[in-house]
């Protein structure tokens, strides 16, 4: 008998798995789209931030956001469809954007985050 089983490996968005800083972060549910399965997924690579310092302030909740409000960066995928929920945000790396399913990360986001996550793309 022969049994097949599948795996799926998660998306690295990192360059360099070595050089990075992550913390964990409250990630807000609010304004994410289900997908066909009905899950609320915020996928690895999404940048996040918010008006109170999640660094000061362990409680603050972070949304999906590419504006000067951006504080890190979603190391892996984050389901939100029960709720707001803890995620890896990463505040110091290499991340690339080719890893990146939007492909896109804005430049105030960019500006935002300069000399602490540097983004490059490396398909």
């Amino acid at each position: 008998m022969t049994i097949k089983r599948d795996f799926i490996s998660e998306t690295q968005v990192l360059g360099n798995v070595q050089q990075k800083v992550a913390l964990p972060g409250l990630i807000s549910a609010t304004g994410v789209t289900p997908n066909s399965f009905g899950r609320k997924v915020i996928p690895a690579g999404t940048v996040v931030g918010g008006a109170s310092s999640f660094l000061d302030d362990s409680q603050a909740v972070l949304s999906v956001g590419q504006d000067a409000k951006a504080q890190g960066v979603l190391e892996h995928d984050v389901d939100v469809t029960a709720g707001d929920a803890t995620g890896t945000v990463i505040i110091f790396g290499f991340i690339n954007t080719a890893r990146i399913a939007s492909g896109d990360v804005s430049a105030d986001a960019k500006t935002a985050l300069a000399g602490k996550v540097t983004f490059f793309n490396r398909p």
